[in-house]
């Protein structure tokens, strides 16, 4: 039996491609706000740092109505590093909106969330959007996503799925790329008439798989996920239970509060059928991946295995001579316990403690950006700690070495190509394909994960800041040999105390400094990066020797070159082997793993 009243349908795209601004016109035009409400652009990026960097991190879940028909949506992350998000919310739905750049075409991403739906048999609904661009190219970035579809071995059906032609912005859709819309009416028909309604089979026993955990200070974990079959009611008697712990015995709870989602609000409600998108509340350490059923026919649901991390770093204890001057949080248990939470709600995340230590924990994840986005949230909550560089997460098949591949797009100006080719050859690349894209080029590579860290940088500054790069892990293969990591050396400071203008003048004559007049630095700490391939000692709180032949004024004014302002991502990249990064909610301080000048040198001549 089919709920022909509801359809549950997910976005997917590529990072920038317009995901979110599109729901934000779906839901204008679906009726969701009052004729004289205050609207907000991007409105389901509802997180501080999401709406800072303009990128989703959490899949959310929202409803329209048109015509008799709910539309449950599910807006995904575009970002590879938050891939695990999207495999799980494909569970929910039964159909997904493909969403793709006029101008760009298909990237990485939009190739790895149109495999797993196709895998999992989706019907797909293509969107052209951002069709209002200047430089848009429609019929060639049509005949890319057919040759992506049959790259991707699509079925007969899938291969002829419907195309629209969509500006998000504008909130217009049509049917043809030469024939303007006027409102998104052509979206919501071919919602209704091309993507099939849950199959409801309301008279058997309970069943749903848990796809996502929201958590609430009040009421603890609340799951979400779709009902496969069966009703559920309020303070209904429950079981939960897991695919792959098949020996476990099931857990009873009992469904406290139950909640479907309806625009941007969640609606109480006491019974829910198959079909319907849920959150529920009032099982305490229910995650993702369980199965909640009836305790009659406790049959768990196979859960997809999110794919492994590829990548590691160590958080640890702040203990450089400024610890516990600036976090709330500054102790290994409340480091450990923050981290053990985020595992809860990030299902692509492993937290795992350090052998002989007992302030430090192996943080692995998907990608750089899942990391820092889990660092700049720890710093804005009050915590200090220490993270080490990231490294790649080796694996042994078949007697071999193997090393995480990525796939890497990059679109640059033609005449940045020949910089582009010789770095990413450095760094042990393949190059797969090369399109001439109007007056840029469009390269494709497989790279080694370790040989992309630190090179965003150097990208942007290659390609005059035109350049676009993304890429997604593709597998795993034989490890590739050594990548120099950097080739610049670090500015370390020789004593503790505040920097002065005089010591700093000296300094930079070295390198470039990353710390202006005033900032109060500790042996040891990094404070500016310099050509050389070694590192360079300098002591920045040397002050100008008065004597009766010198007066402080008589020579003339210092000048300083302003100081380079690093981001979280930036210090990340420029974090070498021996150096780590102090994470204060106020300050980003780069530092060597030994503070002391004499120590750090018996160990560099005791590692030769």
């Amino acid at each position: 039996m089919q709920n022909n009243h509801l359809r549950n349908v997910a976005i997917i795209a590529h990072v920038d491609h317009g995901k979110t601004t599109l729901v934000d016109e779906m839901l204008k035009q679906g009726g969701i706000y009052r004729e004289n409400q205050a609207t907000v652009d991007r409105v389901m990026d509802s997180g501080d740092l999401e709406r800072e960097r303009g990128i989703t991190i959490l899949a959310k879940n929202t409803a329209v109505h048109y015509k008799d028909v709910k539309i449950n949506i599910v807006d995904t992350p575009g970002h590879a590093d938050f891939g695990g998000e999207v495999e799980r919310i494909l569970k929910m739905v039964n159909g997904v909106i493909l969403l793709v750049d006029a101008a760009e075409g298909p990237m990485p991403q939009t190739r790895f969330v149109l495999s797993k739906a196709l895998e999992l048999g989706h019907k797909v609904i293509v969107v052209v959007n951002k069709i209002d661009r200047p430089d848009q190219r429609i019929h060639e970035v049509m005949d890319e996503v057919l040759e992506l579809l049959l790259d991707l071995n699509a079925t007969d059906e899938q291969f002829e799925s419907p195309t629209l032609f969509c500006s998000g912005r504008q909130g217009t859709a049509s049917y043809s790329p030469d024939v303007p819309g006027t409102d998104l009416t052509p979206l919501f028909e071919t919602i209704l008439t091309y993507i099939p309604a849950p199959e409801a089979d309301v008279d058997a026993p309970f069943q749903m798989l848990v796809s996502s955990i929201d958590y609430n200070e009040f009421v603890g974990r609340i799951a979400i996920g779709r009902i496969e079959r069966g009703t559920i009611k309020q303070n209904q008697e429950i079981a939960v239970c897991n695919y792959h712990a098949p020996d476990a015995a099931p857990k009873k709870a009992k469904a406290v509060s139950l909640y479907t989602f309806d625009g941007l609000a969640r609606v109480p409600v006491t019974e829910a059928a198959a079909g319907e998108i849920i959150a529920m509340s009032g099982i305490g350490d229910i995650t993702i991946g369980d199965t909640i059923c009836d305790p009659a026919a406790v049959e768990p649901i196979e859960f997809v295995k999110i794919s492994a991390p590829t990548l590691e770093m160590t958080f640890s204890v702040n203990d450089s001579p400024f610890a516990g001057r600036e976090g709330k949080f500054v102790t290994s248990r409340q480091l450990r316990e923050r981290l053990f939470r985020e595992t809860l709600k990030d299902v692509s995340l492993r937290v795992s403690e350090v052998e002989n230590a007992t302030d430090s924990f192996n943080v692995a994840g998907r990608g750089e950006m899942s990391l820092s986005i889990l660092i700049e949230t720890m710093r804005r909550e009050g915590y200090e700690f220490q993270v080490s560089p990231p490294r790649v997460l080796y694996q042994e098949i078949d007697g071999k070495k193997c090393e995480p591949i990525e796939r890497l797009v990059v679109d640059v100006p033609a005449d940045a190509v020949g910089s582009v080719m010789e770095k990413i050859g450095a760094r042990k690349g393949d190059l797969l394909e090369m399109n001439p894209v109007g007056e840029r080029m469009k390269l494709e590579f497989l790279v080694p994960s370790r040989g992309l860290f630190g090179y965003r940088n150097e990208f942007l500054t290659d390609t005059k800041g035109e350049g676009i790069m993304a890429s997604v892990f593709e597998c795993y293969a034989p490890y590739k040999g050594d990548i120099s990591r950097r080739s610049t050396g670090s500015l370390v400071a020789f004593e503790t105390g505040e920097a002065v203008t005089y010591g700093l003048f000296n300094a930079q004559e070295r390198g470039a400094l990353f710390i202006g007049a005033g900032t109060p630095v500790y042996a040891g700490m990094v404070v500016g990066e310099t050509p050389k391939q070694e590192d360079i000692s300098v002591n920045v709180c040397k002050k100008k020797q008065l004597t009766n032949m010198r007066a402080s004024g008589s020579d003339e004014a210092l000048r300083l070159t302003p100081p380079r302002q690093m981001s979280l991502e930036q210090c990340l990249e420029f974090l070498s082997d021996d150096e780590l990064l102090e994470v204060t909610p106020q300050n980003l301080r780069l530092r060597k793993r030994i503070l002391s000048h004499a120590d750090r040198m018996k160990a560099l001549k005791g590692g030769k």
